[in-house]
C-alpha cells in the first residue's frame, strides 16, 4: 500500500458517533498512525474506468485471460466481497462506468490483503494498479498488485435496508447521486439540454452575453424581488427577477440577436413548479415579433428533446405528449370563453366578470380591472388543463406592460405563453419599443408599486433612457430551463435543480 506524509490523527468525540461512523473514524486514525494519509494529494491513474471498459471486449478475450497490460485506475467502492485469499471490489466513476477489481494473496501478499480487508469500506474512493484480465467467469477485471485509499468515507452509504427518504434524496442530493443512476442521469440530461439550447441559438446567429444579477430596480416581470445592500455604494439593491431589460439595452447597442442563460430570483412561494432561484433563457431578435419567437421557441424545445432522445413525454393526465406533432395556437379570450361557456371580451362589464368568477369560485382582488380578472379566470380554470403544447396568445394590455399593442385587436398586446403539460414553459412578446408608451405603462406599474403591490415593476429610468436612443422592432422570448428539464425528464422542480433551496434542518 502506498505511503503518504503523516497528518494530524486526531478524531474528536468518536465515542459520540453512531457505531458505523465510529468504526470508520477509527480506521482513519489507524491509517494516519501508520504514516498513510486517508486523503492523499493524488494517486497513480493512467486510465479512466470508461477508457478500459471501452478498450476491451471481455467476450472476445474469453475467460481467465491475461492481456499483459498494466493500468492504474481509481473509483468509488460500490461493492465489496472479502473472502479468504481473494477479494472482489467493484469501482464506479462519476459517469457511471464500473469495473471489477480482484485482490489476491498471490499478487499482494498476506499483509497487504489483510490491510485491505481491515481498512476499506463500501463508499471509499480506491486507487489500484494492476493487470487487465478477465475473471474465471469472463468478466473484465483488474488483477491488482497495489492499492491505496484515495479518500476515506466516514459516513456509510444508504443501502437496500436503509434507503434515503424522499426528503433526504433532495437534501442529500450528492448521496442520492452516488446510489441512484436516475439522479445522476438528470444532471447529465440537464447539461445536454443547456448545450442544445446554446447550439440552436448559436446556429441562428444569436450572441450569448452576461448581464448583472444585482439591479437597482425591479423590472422585466411581475414578481416579488429579493432585497440586499451594496456596501460600497451604501445602496439598496435587488436580485434580478428577469433578464429582459439589460438584454434590450444590448439590442439598442446593436447586438441584433442576443441571448442569456442565467439565474433569476423571486421571493415568492415554493411548490412543485416554482423555486426561489432558477435558470432562465431569454432571447431577443431585432426585426422579429411574437410569431418568429413562437417558431424559435418550438425549435428550442424540440431540439432539446431530441438531444436527450425523448420527444414523447408522459402527460400529467396519463396521455402521451408528442412534442414533434403540431402545436396549438389559441387566444386567451377564446380559451376563457370555452371554459365559462359564455362570451367574454374586453368590453364585458366588470360586474359580469365578477359574477362569472363567483360561479367558478375564483377569488379576485377588488382593485383588478378587466384584464386582470380575465387573466385570473384563465390561470385558475384553463392553464392546468392544457396538456398538449399550446401557445396562449393576445393578452390584455394591462397584464403585459412590456409588449407591443396588437396590430389588429385594440386593447390587446402581442404576447404568448407556451403551456405544456399544464405548466407555463415560456413567454414571448412583440417587444414594445416606443419609449413614450413604455414610460406611460411603467408609470402605471410604479403607481401600483407605491400602493403596495409587491410584484409591480418600478419606473426604470436607465432602461427608458436606452429606449430613447432607439430600439429596433424586435421579438423576445423566455423559457424556464428547469421547467423544460422537468417536462423532458418527468421530475419535479426540486429534482431538476441540482441543489435546490431548502429549509435548514
Amino acid at each position: 500500500m502506498a505511503e503518504s506524509p503523516q497528518v494530524n490523527p486526531t478524531t474528536p468525540h468518536t465515542e459520540e458517533l453512531p457505531e458505523q461512523m465510529r468504526v470508520r473514524h477509527e480506521k482513519r486514525a489507524q491509517l494516519i498512525a501508520r504514516g498513510t494519509s486517508p486523503y492523499p494529494l493524488n494517486v497513480p491513474r493512467t486510465h479512466t474506468i470508461k477508457e478500459i471498459v471501452d478498450s476491451y471486449d471481455a467476450a472476445q478475450l474469453g475467460v481467465d485471460h491475461k492481456t499483459g497490460h498494466q493500468v492504474a485506475v481509481a473509483g468509488r467502492v460500490i461493492f465489496l466481497r472479502n473472502t479468504g485469499k481473494l477479494c472482489f471490489v467493484r469501482l464506479r466513476e462519476g459517469d457511471g462506468s464500473e469495473l471489477q477489481v480482484m485482490l489476491s494473496v498471490a499478487e499482494l501478499g498476506a499483509d497487504s490483503l489483510s490491510d485491505f480487508k481491515a481498512m476499506v469500506d463500501i463508499g471509499d474512493h480506491l486507487a489500484v494498479q494492476g493487470d487487465v484480465v478477465t475473471s474465471r467467469r469472463g468478466e473484465l477485471s483488474i488483477q491488482a498488485f497495489n492499492w491505496q485509499i484515495a479518500a476515506k468515507t466516514l459516513r456509510p452509504l444508504p443501502g437496500e435496508h436503509r434507503p434515503l427518504s424522499d426528503e433526504s434524496r433532495v437534501r442529500l442530493r450528492y448521496v442520492d447521486m452516488i446510489v441512484r443512476p436516475e439522479s445522476r442521469a438528470i444532471v447529465r440530461e440537464k447539461a445536454l439540454v443547456l448545450r442544445s439550447l446554446r447550439s440552436t441559438l448559436d446556429s441562428r446567429g444569436f450572441i450569448e452575453v452576461e448581464t448583472p444579477v444585482l439591479q437597482l430596480t425591479n423590472g422585466g416581470a411581475a414578481a416579488r424581488p429579493f432585497r440586499t445592500h451594496l456596501n460600497a455604494f451604501d445602496q439598496p439593491m435587488l436580485l434580478r427577477i428577469a433578464l429582459e431589460l439589460d438584454l434590450k439595452r444590448a439590442l439598442v447597442g446593436g447586438v441584433d440577436r442576443v441571448y442569456e442563460i442565467g439565474r433569476t430570483f423571486r421571493n415568492e412561494g415554493l411548490d412543485s413548479t416554482h423555486a426561489a432561484e432558477f435558470s432562465m433563457l431569454e432571447a431577443y431578435e431585432a426585426y422579429g415579433d411574437y410569431h418568429s419567437m413562437a417558431e424559435l421557441t418550438q425549435s428550442l424545445v424540440i431540439d432539446a428533446a431530441r438531444a436527450i432522445g425523448r420527444t414523447c413525454v408522459r402527460g400529467r393526465d396519463g396521455t402521451e405528449i408528442d412534442l414533434e406533432s403540431e402545436w396549438r395556437h389559441a387566444t386567451l379570450l377564446e380559451l376563457v370563453c370555452e371554459a365559462v361557456s359564455e362570451a367574454v371580451t374586453l368590453d364585458t362589464p366588470i360586474k359580469t366578470l365578477k359574477m362569472i368568477a363567483g360561479k367558478y369560485h375564483v377569488d379576485l382582488q377588488s382593485a383588478w380591472g378587466v384584464g386582470e380578472i380575465v387573466l385570473e379566470l384563465y390561470e385558475k380554470l384553463v392553464e392546468h388543463t392544457l396538456i398538449a403544447p399550446t401557445f396562449v396568445k393576445d393578452y390584455p394590455e394591462s397584464v403585459r406592460p412590456l409588449a407591443k399593442p396588437h396590430r389588429t385587436e385594440p386593447g390587446l398586446v402581442e404576447a404568448f405563453d407556451l403551456i405544456i403539460n399544464g405548466v407555463e414553459l415560456g413567454v414571448a412578446y412583440s417587444e414594445l419599443n416606443d419609449p413614450v408608451i413604455q414610460r406611460e405603462r411603467l408609470s402605471q406599474q410604479s403607481l401600483l408599486a407605491a400602493q403596495g403591490d409587491p410584484e409591480a415593476m418600478d419606473l426604470d429610468e436607465t432602461f427608458l433612457r436606452a429606449l430613447e436612443f432607439g430600439m429596433p422592432p424586435a421579438g423576445g422570448m423566455g423559457i424556464g430551463v428547469d421547467r423544460l428539464v422537468m417536462l423532458l425528464t418527468g421530475v419535479g422542480i426540486r429534482e431538476a435543480i441540482l441543489f435546490p433551496l431548502l429549509k435548514p434542518e
